[in-house]
């Protein structure tokens, strides 16, 4: 008998071991489904910290940032230079490669220094840009003007000398000659045109007779017989 209830026993047991080890699986898949959860969730709020720090920021972070990057990899490769006892500026021309340096090359020939004329300070502005990039100053020359002068060399406000300093004969030649070559500019792009007095008179003021010479250029050959008809008095 007691043998009977022990083999009854024994599938029980093994059911109940089964579905035990079951919930255990079961579980196991719960809690691993919680934590992912939860490890979304983190990562969710890091990614809406970072989106809300990154329009907080300047439009033109990631250039400024990505510069500053490059000046400190360049800062930290002077300093290996300076260590190694190289020439930084030396070591930077080696390391380019030849399509680098067609390529600049090319870009600085496409740059153009002349942007044309948009008013009158900017104009004068690059003429006083050109003059001074034009000037080699003579130290030798300066030495002796400071022996000579002494402090007069320095004017200031209360200074009462006048004319004291006479330029140079090479100075005036070279004044003369930029004077030239600003002249024959000048002459080379504002050509004017010449004035014919027998042309007739259609218009009222400069800015007419400019869209007269227009409307003639494109429509003169269809009104032709008309203005002509008109000049007689036989317009119909």
């Amino acid at each position: 008998g007691s043998s009977g209830s022990e083999d009854e026993a024994r599938p029980e047991a093994a059911a109940a071991a089964a579905a035990a080890q079951k919930r255990e699986e079961r579980l196991r898949k719960f809690r691993e489904l919680h934590m992912k959860r939860n490890e979304a969730r983190k990562l969710n709020h890091q990614e809406v910290v970072e989106e809300d720090k990154r329009l907080k920021l300047p439009a033109n972070w990631e250039a400024k940032k990505a510069r500053l990057e490059w000046q400190l990899q360049v800062e930290e490769k002077k300093k290996e230079c300076a260590a190694r006892g190289e020439d930084y500026e030396r070591v930077k021309l080696l390391e380019i490669s030849a399509e680098e340096a067609e390529r600049w090359e090319r870009k600085k020939k496409k740059k153009n220094p002349d942007l044309g004329f948009s008013d009158y300070a900017a104009a004068q502005l690059r003429q006083y840009q050109r003059l001074t990039r034009q000037i080699k100053p003579d130290l030798e020359q300066y030495e002796q003007m400071k022996e000579q002068y002494g402090e007069a060399l320095y004017p200031t406000s209360n200074s009462l000398i006048h004319g004291s300093h006479v330029p140079s004969k090479e100075g005036i030649d070279r004044m003369v000659a930029d004077l030239e070559k600003q002249i024959e500019k000048r002459e080379k792009y504002s050509r004017r045109r010449p004035y014919n007095d027998d042309a007739d008179i259609d218009y009222i003021n400069e800015r007419n007779a400019k869209f007269n010479k227009k409307a003639e250029r494109f429509y003169g050959k269809y009104t032709a017989e008309i203005k002509q008809n008109l000049e007689r008095g036989t317009a119909v």
